[in-house]
């Protein structure tokens, strides 16, 4: 057992959050996770993003609202100077243009810091592998956002082939690339160039903003039980 431990990937966290309490908090949480490194805390945006230019960092837990350089702003430039570095925004904040934002800033998850210690671990290791988790109250924002959208601009057209409305229908269902492939029978390369066809003719910038549009405007079928998390991209 002491073996199988030891050969489980470290993932190297940073912590950027201006509430020291939140920061103890989300210390202590990572401790009781062995794979689970914390390499660093940053107090705001700014520091957040040299910290991140100065060390290696997998994965880093960003609150939105901080003084002087704001969340969305830090995953941005994180993103930017340090592309292999995945961002989660934790956060309490739920509006759609801040879920939005951040989406279309480079986070690759969207939680709310009501979330439980076994579901974060499980989001960070999930965005160490380039997967996304939206919290679910997220996932709702985007949908109404898109039905609204969709209610005051029918007349849309996307222009969907036959196959992309195929892979937008498995990316709804939370497929990696590699699962759409397997699915369809054809290779990881076709169905990237498919993803990127759908980002494109939606107007999104992630899978997690596509799906969410193409639940509340009716492109797809809403799965049953809500909206399942998007795979990697």
């Amino acid at each position: 057992e002491d073996r199988a431990l030891s050969e489980v990937e470290t993932i190297r966290v940073l912590i950027a959050d201006d509430h020291s309490l939140v920061r103890t908090g989300l210390k202590l949480f990572l401790r009781a996770f062995h794979e689970l490194d914390l390499v660093g805390e940053a107090g705001s945006g700014e520091e957040a993003v040299q910290l991140c230019a100065g060390t290696e960092v997998d994965v880093v837990l960003m609150d939105l609202k901080m003084p002087g350089m704001g969340g969305i702003a830090a995953i941005q430039a994180i993103r930017a100077r340090c592309p292999q570095t995945r961002v989660i925004a934790l956060t309490n904040v739920q509006e759609v243009d801040m879920v939005q934002g951040a989406l279309r800033a480079g986070a690759t998850g969207y939680l709310i810091k009501n979330v439980t210690a076994d579901e974060l671990a499980a989001a960070i290791r999930a965005a160490k592998a380039g997967r996304s988790i939206l919290a679910p109250e997220a996932t709702q924002a985007l949908i109404e956002a898109a039905t609204q959208n969709a209610a005051s601009s029918p007349q849309v057209q996307y222009d969907l082939t036959r196959r992309e409305q195929e892979v937008l229908a498995w990316m709804v269902k939370g497929l990696s690339n590699a699962e759409i492939a397997q699915a369809l029978i054809v290779s990881p390369e076709t169905v990237k160039f498919h993803v990127s066809n759908i980002l494109s003719k939606l107007g999104c910038t992630s899978r997690t903003e596509a799906a969410a549009l193409a639940v509340g405007r009716g492109l797809v079928p809403r799965p049953a039980g809500g909206t399942a998390p998007p795979g990697d991209r």
